[in-house]
């Protein structure tokens, strides 16, 4: 199993989330955060005064699934989620050794 993490910009979500569910995504998570990469922010104006965004405004989605649909679900974010400008955000792919589904206490793939 593999866990796949995406920082995406907050528009693309919904995107995101429908082309995953259908290619088979069973679940995941969305958190709003905020954070900075190369670009460092960037500067507003607000009522004649100029001040630093130090913090961009992301979604981070997160979800586990099989080894075999790892790859297809990281093409369909990758797909979805670039506009080709800076910010696009980041995916992270890390190793899932196991999986425990709380309520019937079924283990592996078969919690997801």
């Amino acid at each position: 199993m593999k866990k796949i993490e995406a920082m995406i910009k907050p528009f693309k979500l919904d995107e995101v989330r429908e082309a995953l569910v259908a290619i088979g995504v069973s679940g995941m998570t969305v958190t709003e955060v905020k954070g900075f990469g190369r670009q460092k922010g960037h500067k507003e104006t607000y009522r004649g005064a100029e001040y630093k965004v130090e913090f961009i405004p992301k979604v981070k989605i997160d979800l586990v699934v099989p080894d075999s649909l790892a790859e297809k679900a990281i093409q369909t974010i990758l797909s979805k989620s670039a506009t080709g400008s800076i910010g696009d955000g980041k995916i992270f792919v890390s190793a899932v050794s196991e999986a425990i589904r709380i309520r019937t206490g079924e283990t592996g793939e078969a919690a997801l």
